[in-house]
């Protein structure tokens, strides 16, 4: 497929950056609601923290803000969200989005659960009509105390599939506020940070919109990912791409897939920046499989844009 080369620019106007905004929950759409959570389950370690009106079910970690939904039908990308702490940022937000144009509803209260003070949330759809939501900070007592042998750290970035990468990168730069911190230098790849890593968000040309290219969890360290293959072996669950290392975000990287076929990353040491002392350049990269793996080899067998090359 010929898919089009445009060039993403980086925003240097830094009014209405976020500096504390991190990815929180995420919504698939998948065929058997039931052996998707049984997975989750028994290879992350998600527990079921509601059941859905609709046959689908929500998972999360521990006592906190939940993780994942899952929703019957066809495999699909039903919705993201991010949680929002800086002060004053879901008001900001709000206003940078309706000044866009944007059509801007009040998020259900159902997905405000563990909240922190007053919940308060918002729901927009992105260019590609995909439901985003941001909310206000959320108790997450289920991260960060992980056996990560056993499970991972925390949920860490989504990477959307699209056909128009500058649409999206200028929605989230533009006015939500997030910041390029890397970049295909043909514009068919751009990662975003919104706090201190590398990136919660990624963009990709993957030849259709509205769709989910992969989604990460963090680990702590290299020595977890021997752990993890051998791990995922005797779950009979296939490595399709990695060990490695990316070279926009200097992480390390391992992927498998769920039983619908949704690209799960592992990842850990990603590259940290600190816009409050440092002004950065986005940088970038030419666009071939040593680039998005330093340690080289083939790329992912879905991957199917121009770094493939």
């Amino acid at each position: 497929m010929d898919l089009p080369t445009r060039m993403v620019l980086q925003e240097n106007d830094t009014a209405g950056t976020l500096r504390k905004t991190a990815v929180s929950h995420i919504g698939f759409r998948v065929p058997d609601v039931a052996q998707a959570a049984a997975f989750y389950n028994r290879v992350l370690g998600l527990r079921k923290h509601a059941d859905l009106p609709d046959g689908g079910v929500r998972l999360g970690w521990g006592s906190g803000h939940h993780v994942m939904e899952l929703l019957p039908g066809a495999k699909g990308l039903a919705h993201y969200g991010f949680e929002v702490r800086d002060d004053a940022g879901i008001a900001g937000i709000r206003e940078r989005l309706e000044a866009a144009g944007h059509a801007v509803e009040t998020l259900d209260a159902s997905y405000l659960d563990a909240a922190v003070g007053t919940p308060e949330g918002l729901l927009v759809h992105d260019p590609d009509g995909t439901p985003v939501h941001f909310h206000s900070a959320v108790e997450r007592d289920g991260e960060n105390a992980a056996d990560t042998g056993r499970r991972p750290v925390k949920f860490q970035h989504t990477t959307l599939g699209t056909t128009d990468v500058q649409r999206l990168v200028d929605f989230f730069s533009n006015t939500v506020g997030f910041r390029i911190s890397d970049q295909l230098s043909d514009g068919r790849f751009c990662w975003l940070r919104s706090d201190k890593d590398h990136h919660t968000l990624a963009i990709v040309n993957v030849g259709s919109a509205g769709d989910i290219d992969h989604y990460s969890y963090d680990l702590a360290e290299w020595e977890d990912f021997k752990t993890w293959c051998d791990r995922l072996t005797e779950l009979d669950v296939d490595v399709t791409w990695g060990p490695g290392r990316h070279g926009p975000g200097n992480n390390l990287f391992v992927f498998f897939d769920d039983p619908a076929g949704n690209h799960i990353e592992l990842s850990a040491e990603m590259e940290k920046f600190y816009d409050d002392t440092v002004t950065y350049q986005a940088r970038r990269w030419t666009p071939t499989p040593n680039s998005v793996n330093l340690w080289g080899g083939q790329l992912a067998s879905w991957r199917k844009t121009s770094e493939s090359k």
